[in-house]
């Protein structure tokens, strides 16, 4: 274990990805569970404030602080064990996502929720925030994928929560009933988790990507509202939106033309299955895409691993992009500033046509929309 006061180490974990700085008092490094107890221990003897990190890479100031403690869980790395029969991997809660699932494709397994900094974002830091991505449309978010947690309390004891899975529990207060629950999402407020067991899903055995333009935003929306009510017969892995300006950062990340003829842009993906008719699963698709007018012959497909690897290029480019147009104001007091709701997506159109009127009526420079349509949920940058 160590902490330390040193004031490089304190700036170099007074950031996460959203820009603010926040100094902490101190920084402890873990490198075990026994570590975490200590510093624990130590922070109750001194009346000090904790706050777990990971790899840092969340838009919400929960990893920094500028008081207490700063406990670093970076050197928590070691995956653990991986069980292919269960499907189950344990893990400390430094190891990335990203790590994660280069080891677990050998296996034909992932671990399915995939956050925006996939490659960077720690186990730990997901399951703090019980992150979400775009895959999270068919996977559901983090927890879900949790099966069992160890977790060091505020008063220094460990505790481990195992879910049980009964076939029949029909008494009491479902929200009490299974521990896991608790940690997952709570920020670390509760305990800074040590060790996790996660469930793991085969990778889709024949994943395929489409980007599809449209002459216009709300043609896109109508797209993806019917695509969730089945228009295409088939369950979309994720439907991601792009916006005029949205549309522009991805077309040029991947050099595509769409910027110069589209509105708006839904990016897609399925499986064909073990069969592997991909023409079966693209005409599905764009059958239903051509009812509400899409670009046909600007369609562009990604088949196979490096192409799908460009698409989450396209789609990681928008934020990162946002990130640094925000940052560039920060000297002047400036900064991007996010929106995180959800509306059932049939109401999609209408909550973006409330934020336009909003927009309008304050005279706020317009946002841009991007994101998971699919869930009803997609983001909104404002600089």
């Amino acid at each position: 274990m160590v902490v330390t006061r040193d004031e490089s180490a304190r700036l170099s974990h007074a950031r996460d990805a959203s820009g603010l700085e926040m100094i902490p008092d101190a920084v402890a490094r873990a490198a075990s569970a026994a570590d975490i107890v200590e510093i624990v221990e130590m922070a109750g003897r001194e009346k000090s404030a904790v706050t777990a990190a990971g790899s840092q890479t969340s838009m919400t100031g929960a990893s920094i602080t500028n008081r207490g403690i700063l406990l670093s869980l970076g050197g928590m790395n070691r995956i653990l064990d991986v069980d292919l029969d269960r499907r189950i991997a344990r893990v400390e809660p430094g190891v990335t996502i990203g790590e994660l699932n280069r080891e677990l494709a050998g296996e034909g397994l992932m671990f399915a929720p995939d956050p925006t900094s996939e490659q960077e974002a720690s186990i730990g830091g997901a399951i703090a925030c019980n992150a979400s991505g775009a895959r999270s449309l068919y996977y559901g978010a983090t927890r879900r994928h949790i099966e069992g947690l160890t977790v060091v309390n505020a008063d220094a004891t460990t505790s481990r929560y195992q879910r049980t899975h009964p076939e029949k529990n029909t008494v009491g207060y479902s929200a009490v009933q299974d521990p896991v629950d608790w940690y997952v999402g709570s920020e670390g407020t509760l305990g800074i988790v040590v060790e996790a067991e996660l469930s793991l899903v085969k990778l889709p055995a024949n994943p395929i990507g489409l980007a599809i333009p449209f002459s216009t935003e709300s043609a896109a929306i109508a797209f993806v509202v019917a695509a969730r009510k089945g228009a295409s017969g088939r369950n979309a892995h994720c439907l991601e939106y792009f916006d005029r300006t949205a549309l522009g950062i991805a077309a040029a990340s991947i050099s595509a033309p769409w910027a110069d003829t589209a509105g708006a842009l839904i990016y897609l993906e399925d499986d064909a299955g073990e069969s592997g008719d991909v023409e079966n699963v693209m005409t599905s698709w764009l059958e239903a895409a051509e009812q509400f007018g899409a670009i046909t012959d600007e369609i562009r497909v990604f088949d196979g691993a490096q192409p799908l690897r460009d698409a989450r290029v396209m789609r990681h480019a928008v934020p990162a992009t946002m990130n640094e147009r925000g940052n560039a104001y920060m000297k002047a007091g400036g900064r991007k500033v996010s929106t995180d709701w959800a509306v059932p997506v049939a109401k999609l159109a209408d909550a973006l046509a409330i934020s336009a009127t909003a927009v309008e009526r304050h005279q706020a420079p317009p946002p841009i929309t991007y994101g998971h349509a699919g869930n009803g949920h997609p983001h909104q940058n404002f600089i």
